[in-house]
This record gives C-alpha cells, structure tokens and sequence, in this order.
C-alpha cells in the first residue's frame, strides 16, 4: 500500500515509516521540519535500506499538499501525526496549537475528499480523557474537558473526523489514543530527536546523564500516588509504531465494524517518574542528578491503559519492557555523541 504520513520524520513518525517499509507498504513522507531533522531519512534507509519520498511541506499550506496528493497517484491511505504536541507550550502559546493541529487536521481531510483516500489513522492521544475517574481507562470512558490546550485540539480533532464520516461514507478512520510512547529503534539510527529543550520526560533523562542538561526536574512529589510523583503509561515506539501498521490494514481489508473506530495504545501498566529514574539508573549504571519542581501547568496526576480491546479487536500488544525500552533511549543517546 502506499501511506502518506504526515510528521513522517518525528519521533513517532519516522519509527511508523521503518514499520511500513518492513510490512512491505510504500510509505511517503510529508513534514515541515518544525520539530525534526532532515537526517532522519538517513537513518530510515540504514534500517530499510530504502530511501522515501519526502516532501517539505506544512500540512497547514493546503496549496502545497495538494501538489503532494497531484504527484503520487494511488494514496491508499494516511496516517497523521503532524500537529504541535508539548503540553506545557500548549498552555503558553493556545493559537498556535489550535492554528498548527485543527487547520492541517482539516487540510488532510479536504485533500482525501478532493483524491479520493478512503483511510486515515489518526495520532490521538489519552489526553481526551483528563484525569479519569476509573483506572485503567477504556475507550468508553467519558471525555472531559481537556487540561491543555493540546488536549482540546485532539478532542476537537477527533470531532471533527468523526463529523467527516459521517457526511462521507466513503471516510474511514481509526483514532489511535495512545498514551506515552518512549525509547528508540534497536539499531539506535533513529530516536527521540526534540530540537531545543525537551519537552518529554525520557528525552530530558537522557540528556542529563550525558552531560547536555545540568539536571532533570520533576515537577511535583505531592500527588495523590505511591511516590507522589505522576504516573503514566510508557510505551515502547517500535510497538506503538507497528499499531499503526496495523490500523491501516484494517482498514485496506475492510475489516472495520465502524466508520470511525477508537483503540487505546498502551501497555496496560502504569509507572510513575521517580520509577521511570530508578529504571533508568538500574539498566545505565548512571546515577541522574534530579530534583524536585513545582507542579508543571496542565499535567494529570496519573493515568494508564486498558489495551484490551486493541490487544483482542487488532490482534496487536505491546512486547517491550520498560528496562529494555529505557536501555535503549539510553544507546540512541549515546550514538548522538559519535
């Protein structure tokens, strides 16, 4: 099949186009290198040994995506992971979030109506369910008003495709909500690349025991969880990566039983961050220097999945360990260095 993916030369992008290449699909890349690098096309073909088509476009400039869609006939289907993803700048900086997210969300969805691509998966996110009130959380768990403005615009996101499907049977789409996806590909070519100051927890631990961050700050020791610090659901990116695979086959085998089907992505099991630095100390051999922080704006105390309905509806479940995940965040650090 041939893909366009969006935000294909990301973190979780680029490691979803090395899945698509082994499952022998064409993947084509689109991404304006906001919040990537260039070099990460190298990196795919050194575990593929293919070279993808890339495009530099914003997903938000709908004159240049249609170019893409009017260059490479047969698009079979999208996945979308473009979109402004920080929670923390999502608080400070709300325009260019819902600007960035519901403009290229919308775009995306003009160019299948305009080309005739039947199949979208979408790169939602557990942020749709804030602080939820039973744990683990399904998908039949009530959405609440989101805590950030990047949580809202993967609510309004979801809307918006589901209103899409509604109006056009010819749409279909799987709204992936997975939770938080960590560590790097076993060869260590490509790995969570965050341009400037990370923004996501493992990135920062790493960066701190290689001597690039004076030290990590966790941001809060006080909330209601057995360490007091916040919980989460860490995920391997190989295995949150081979969902998406998975979800396009689906649908190009017109197995689904919905015109818009939501999954969970997670591991089932949750892990606080002062577990995620013991981890990380254990499997390195690395002692972090880290302190305690103020609360960080916009952050929900703990939450963690319940995959089943993915494990049982797509046949798909996370296999990695957090240790073995961690160790090799840690080699992709390391490989930076060379």
């Amino acid at each position: 099949m041939k893909i366009l993916v969006t935000g294909g030369t990301g973190y979780i992008g680029s490691h979803t186009v090395v899945e698509l290449i082994e499952a022998g699909n064409e993947p084509i890349i689109v991404d304006n290198l906001s919040n990537s690098n260039i070099n990460v096309l190298d990196g795919i073909k050194g575990i593929t040994g293919k070279a993808v088509p890339f495009y530099q476009v914003d997903v938000t400039d709908l004159d240049a995506l249609r170019k893409v869609f009017c260059e490479n006939n047969g698009i079979n289907g999208i996945i979308h992971f473009a979109a402004s993803k920080a929670v923390g700048e999502s608080v400070k900086e709300p325009l260019k979030y819902y600007g960035n997210n519901l403009v290229g969300l919308m775009n995306i969805l003009k160019c299948m109506k305009e080309f005739s691509v039947g199949s979208l998966v979408f790169s939602s996110s557990c942020t749709v369910y804030g602080q939820p009130d039973v744990l683990p959380v399904t998908e039949n768990a009530p959405i609440k008003p989101a805590l950030s403005p990047y949580g809202n615009t993967k609510q309004i996101c979801e809307e918006i495709i589901r209103d899409t499907a509604t109006s056009d049977n010819n749409i279909h789409a799987i709204l992936l909500r997975y939770f938080n996806p960590i560590g790097a590909h076993p060869t260590a070519l490509i790995g969570e690349l965050p341009l400037g100051v990370p923004q996501n927890l493992i990135p920062y631990v790493t960066q701190t025991a290689a001597g690039i961050r004076e030290c990590l700050t966790v941001f809060g020791d006080d909330y209601d969880t057995p360490d007091g610090s916040c919980i989460r659901d860490y995920i391997n990116v190989t295995d949150l990566a081979k969902a998406h695979v998975v979800a396009v086959s689906r649908m190009e085998n017109g197995k689904q039983k919905q015109n818009v089907e939501v999954f969970n992505i997670g591991t089932g099991k949750g892990t606080s961050v002062f577990e995620i630095v013991n981890s990380f100390e254990k499997v390195t051999g690395v002692k972090l220097n880290y302190k305690v922080g103020a609360r960080r704006e916009g952050d929900i105390e703990k939450v963690w999945a319940d995959a089943s309905f993915a494990n049982n509806e797509l046949g798909w479940k996370a296999e990695k360990s957090l240790d073995e995940t961690i160790a090799s965040a840690w080699n992709w650090q390391k490989s930076l260095k060379k």
